[in-house]
C-alpha cells in the first residue's frame, strides 16, 4: 500500500492508501505499486486507473498536470479530475464544439493556449465515456 493525494486548484480530491495506480504520463501510461522508485512526470489528459486498499477500481479522467512519487507516497496534481461516471457526454460535446469554433476565430480574439487545453479535455471526455460504453 502507498498513499495517494490528487489535488486540483479548487480542492483535494481524493485522498487515501491505495495499492496500485495507473497515471497518463508524457511519455505514455505509467504504473505504480508500492516501493515505487522516486518519479517526477508531467500529465496529459486521459484515465487514471486506481485500486484502493479494499482493490476496488475508481476510474478518473484528469487534465494537465504533474505526478511525483517518493517514498511510497504518490502525488498528482492536475488542472482538473472528475469521475469518469460523473461525466456528461453532451456537455463533454457542447464543450467541444464552442473549444473548436474558438480556436476557428481568424481574428485571433482568444487566449489560445485555453483553447487548445478546453480542446483536448472536451476530446478526453468524449473519449473516456465512448469507451466506457462499449
Amino acid at each position: 500500500m502507498f498513499d495517494l493525494t490528487i489535488v486540483t486548484p479548487e480542492k483535494i480530491f481524493y485522498e487515501g492508501e491505495v495499492a496500485s495506480l495507473i497515471v497518463p504520463g508524457s511519455e505514455g501510461y505509467l504504473g505504480v505499486l508500492t516501493d515505487h522508485a522516486p518519479l517526477i512526470t508531467g500529465i496529459i489528459p486521459g484515465k487514471v486507473t486506481i485500486k484502493d486498499k479494499s482493490h476496488q477500481e475508481l476510474e478518473l479522467g484528469v487534465s494537465y498536470g504533474f505526478f511525483e512519487v517518493s517514498s511510497n507516497h504518490a502525488t498528482l496534481l492536475a488542472d482538473s479530475v472528475e469521475f469518469i461516471s460523473d461525466i456528461d457526454l453532451e456537455r463533454a460535446r457542447a464543450a467541444l464544439k464552442r473549444a473548436k469554433e474558438r480556436l476557428a476565430d481568424l481574428a485571433g480574439n482568444i487566449d489560445m493556449p485555453r483553447a487548445q487545453r478546453a480542446l483536448a479535455r472536451a476530446r478526453n471526455r468524449i473519449r473516456l465515456i465512448e469507451s466506457k460504453e462499449e
